[in-house]
């Protein structure tokens, strides 16, 4: 049976939905085709970089102990007898008074121990060969890129979980990853419940309304770095629900439906709950929007019943889908991560739980700012086209002015933290 309605805390509910997180898969993708993955394995250097010493500079390639008499009134003559570009393997080694002409990232001859740049050479033709002449001493290893001097074979270069960003491709293309092991994207389903709702391409009818939350979270599931699979809008008829979420069961890892949570007398998500065996977890969190948000274990499956509210929808994903999306793509920072910011407007409400308010963040002198994205309401949904963060307001509080303090969740970028903290 679902036991009465009982908030807990917010942290709590993380917990318990922490608790039941899952390992995720690995597939191996081609190096094409990786863009915006995460490694599922530790990528390590298969050669040293540079694999050869090379020459940062066009120029000559010459034995320093060669240059020990030069100075100003005394030019020291090279013969040159090789002349070698990038990509090419010189041929000849060198000897007392020879220099090889040497172009930028070609490889150091045999004999060479620094490189004079040609800006500092003279060169001329003498005896039908090609000569240069320099006027300063060099010293061993001057102007030289040594083997391994960027990194030594084996050395550990990107950690696994690590987002496959253009720079982290061009590793993997140098060290000749051109197929890359990345974390699977987990599947998660989405049902919309409620006879209420219309698809995006019909009329408005009177009592009706357009479906939004599905199409909202299948943007989010997309966000967070997951695969989505959508069953269509089911109305408020338990047996057709019952077999719906049945079947979907076995064709994702989690399945999220939206509205039917609530104790009016057409939502059902508890009933299906308790006729499927699955634990739940919790039913109601001390928190706005979305106290009504259910999380439900079923065997390895998890099943969440967000709010039919759009605003509650949208954080109840945040908070508890979000997190187990990204550990099971190995993300070593799964929670979003947390700043503060000043407010920027007043929020006179009252807040008798935590409040998670839709804010959008503006920076000035390097300071950051949260703005109220719209109305904030559970059933408003035009403020979430604004929204870049969560506004955390302690529960218990009596409202907050503009230039008040508060801790704001980031909603964008890859940035995380390990843990769920909150004030």
């Amino acid at each position: 049976m679902v036991e009465m309605r009982k908030p807990i805390p917010v942290e709590e509910a993380i917990h318990r939905v922490w608790e039941h997180r899952f390992t995720g898969e690995k597939e191996c993708v081609s190096i094409h085709d990786c863009d915006n993955r995460r490694l599922s394995e530790t990528i390590i250097a298969k050669h040293p970089v540079p694999p050869f010493p090379k020459s940062p500079y066009d120029g000559f390639a010459l034995r320093s102990e060669d240059t020990l008499e030069a100075n100003r009134n005394n030019p020291v003559p090279f013969k040159v007898v090789e002349h070698i570009g990038a990509g090419q393997v010189p041929e000849k080694s060198l000897h007392k008074g020879e220099a090889t002409r040497i172009m930028t990232g070609a490889k150091i001859p045999d004999g060479a121990d620094c490189i004079a740049m040609f800006e500092v050479c003279q060169t001329y033709e003498q005896d039908d060969h090609s000569y240069m002449s320099i006027k300063r001493t060099m010293e061993s290893g001057q102007n030289i890129i040594g083997k391994g001097s960027e990194v030594a074979e084996g050395e550990k270069l990107i950690a696994q979980g690590t987002m496959i960003n253009p720079g982290v491709k061009a590793v993997l293309a140098t060290f000749g990853y051109s197929q890359v092991n990345v974390a699977k994207k987990p599947v998660i389903g989405v049902i919309a419940t409620g006879t209420e709702l219309l698809d995006v391409d019909e009329e408005l009818q009177p009592g009706k309304i357009r479906n939004s939350n599905a199409h909202m979270i299948v943007s989010q599931i997309i966000r967070a770095g997951a695969d989505y699979r959508y069953f269509g809008k089911l109305a408020d008829e338990f047996d057709e629900s019952y077999e719906t979420i049945t079947q979907a069961l076995e064709l994702v890892d989690v399945l999220i439906t939206t509205g039917g949570v609530s104790v009016g007398d057409f939502d059902l998500m508890p009933a299906i709950y308790e006729k499927l065996g699955a634990d739940v977890l919790f039913n109601k969190v001390a928190m706005r929007p979305g106290s009504v948000t259910t999380v439900a274990a079923n065997g390895e499956k998890i099943l969440y019943g967000l709010s039919g509210n759009p605003s509650a929808c949208y954080v109840g994903f945040e908070l508890f889908v979000r997190p187990l999306v990204q550990h099971g793509l190995s993300n070593p920072n799964a929670f979003p991560k947390r700043i503060k910011a000043t407010l920027a407007d007043d929020f006179p409400k009252p807040n008798p739980f935590k409040r998670f308010v839709r804010i959008y963040l503006t920076f000035e002198y390097g300071k950051a700012y949260a703005n109220l994205a719209g109305m904030d309401k559970s059933n408003v949904v035009t403020s979430l086209a604004h929204t870049t963060g969560l506004m955390v307001l302690p529960g218990g509080s009596r409202g907050f002015q503009a230039g008040d303090e508060a801790e704001v969740l980031l909603l964008d970028g890859e940035q995380g933290q390990r843990e769920f903290q909150l004030i």
